[in-house]
């Protein structure tokens, strides 16, 4: 029987990175990794096709048949923020590699380090990586056959491919097994907080510091499940202002009060992640283009499809919906789109399974949602809201598409500045956040999500604000809608987000 009709629920997205535009890695795209995506819906995917007729002047008043003279391609789709669905794409929205640890499966550019072995409570990369692992590292192992080689390990001595770990199972073929450096255990009583002339530091014997590859405007964690590995005073989220080899400087932390305090007797945990941003330095900026795939069900010979090629990721938005799920919508700016059917087959390469991981809701997953006045003499500050109804925020990198004689479609894309912005709409409390609206004061704004042992922060250190228009109706609380508009911060960057795979459990939302 012909196919007469097609269901959305036979269809499918992936997407691969490209070697440059329009080319996919290997002869023919054969080396090609494709990963699939998980849309809740699509936008505009697809071209725009513009076709001229003729239309001469004659006494039939009949315009004659036209032709194809160009198109515009693009494509777009919803889907749910998850843990780590979002990270490889983030690279294409802010023009970066990632800032990553040492791993087995870097997201970036960052050669693949399988894991080697585990023998004699050794662990052991397959090649070495630019940087040792650190003496005290906090190692999260997945993968391994035997369940004591999984979880959180704690590091002893660690090499430039190796790491030793405690309570270890030997493994010789350790196939698809993970393993990644989440953080660093500091020796018994090295670690101090001091808190002078306003500036809040984490000071640490030995100097070492500067190694673990964290940057600024990095948020991290500081503080184990344990007593003895915490703090008694001062344990959450911090975000990194500058580091040196002893001393870590801290320009904003998530707990209500930071004090000086010894680490007697305390061996302090820190917890980094995947830090994510867009650079400063041109040599550090990265134009990626993908090829996104779009199948569209089985014809009489196999799996049709649709593809935009050279597509360049342009909008991002990122929403937090009241009482629902966090969620994003993506758009990219493409050159080319190609349709295949069942009997050309779907394009080579490998392909990658979505991990279906659990979504992200906007009510119990949130461990805190902070908006505050720039003050150079604290780290806390001091809210403008105490809750929000709703809020989002977007990045725009402003891509058109070039065009030129002799070519349909596009030939190239050019990106515009890198724009941050986003809204928010909060339970109006005092007029601090309409007079900062006013006085055009300097604003930071940071969303932390939290579950499952794993976390991410979206940071924006600098901005200005917009709207403040209050909203007065009858029986209802008053609300407050603002409008964000981001800055390059005194770091040279605008906006960050930091993905941690591992997080303690005094870390999730209470």
């Amino acid at each position: 029987m012909p196919v007469i009709k097609q269901d959305s629920n036979r269809t499918g997205l992936a997407i691969a990175e490209e070697t440059s535009l329009k080319v996919l890695p290997g002869a023919n795209g054969a080396d090609a990794v494709w990963y699939e995506q998980e849309p809740n819906e699509y936008s505009d995917f697809g071209s725009d096709v513009t076709t001229v007729a003729r239309a001469p002047i004659n006494a039939s008043r009949q315009n004659q048949k036209g032709g194809v003279v160009d198109f515009d391609a693009s494509g777009g789709f919803n889907m749910d923020f998850t843990q780590t669905n979002a990270q490889r794409l983030l690279q294409g929205f802010f023009f970066a590699d990632a800032h990553e640890k040492q791993k087995s499966n870097p997201i970036s550019t960052a050669t693949a380090n399988p894991v080697d072995e585990i023998a004699s409570s050794v662990l052991s990369f397959t090649n070495n990586f630019a940087t040792a692992i650190p003496a005290g590292a906090l190692m999260l192992l997945e993968g391994f056959v035997s369940p004591v080689n999984n979880g959180l390990k704690v590091g002893t001595t660690g090499g430039l491919n190796s790491v030793t770990l405690s309570g270890m199972v030997d493994d010789a073929s350790p196939v698809g097994a993970r393993a990644e450096l989440v953080g660093v255990q500091f020796a018994s009583a090295a670690a101090s907080l001091t808190l002078s002339g306003g500036v809040a530091s984490l000071a640490v014997t030995g100097g070492v510091l500067n190694t673990y590859g964290l940057i600024p405007g990095e948020w991290v964690f500081l503080g184990g499940d344990s007593v003895g590995t915490r703090f008694a005073n001062n344990v959450g989220y911090a975000r990194i202002k500058s580091i040196a080899a002893g001393a870590i400087v801290f320009d904003k932390v998530s707990w209500a009060n930071f004090t000086a305090e010894a680490g007697t007797g305390k061996t302090v945990q820190m917890f980094f992640g995947t830090a994510i941003r867009n650079e400063k330095n041109p040599s550090l900026i990265k134009r990626r283009s993908y090829c996104i795939e779009r199948q569209l069900g089985n014809d009489d010979d196999g799996m049709q499809a649709e593809y935009l090629d050279g597509s360049i990721a342009n909008e991002l938005t990122i929403n937090v919906p009241q009482a629902d799920k966090l969620n994003a919508d993506l758009t990219f700016v493409s050159m080319d789109n190609k349709q295949v059917t069942g009997a050309e087959g779907l394009r080579p390469g490998t392909r990658v399974v979505a991990t279906g991981e659990s979504l992200i809701n906007t009510s119990s997953n949130v461990y805190r949602m902070r908006m505050s006045i720039i003050d150079p003499a604290s780290v806390v500050g001091s809210p403008l809201f105490a809750y929000l109804t709703e809020a989002d925020i977007g990045i725009n990198n402003g891509v058109t598409p070039d065009k030129a004689i002799g070519v349909a479609g596009a030939f190239d894309a050019t990106a515009g500045n890198f724009d941050v912005s986003g809204s928010v709409t909060a339970y109006f409390s005092t007029v601090r956040a309409v007079q900062a609206v006013r006085n055009n004061a300097d604003v930071t704004v940071d969303f932390i999500f939290a579950a499952n042992n794993a976390g991410f922060v979206i940071d924006i250190p600098l901005l200005g604000l917009g709207g403040g228009r209050l909203d007065v109706a009858a029986g209802e609380a008053i609300k407050l809608p603002l409008d964000m508009a981001a800055g390059e911060n005194s770091a040279g960057y605008t906006a960050m987000m930091v993905f941690f795979p591992y997080l303690p459990s005094i870390a999730m939302p209470v």
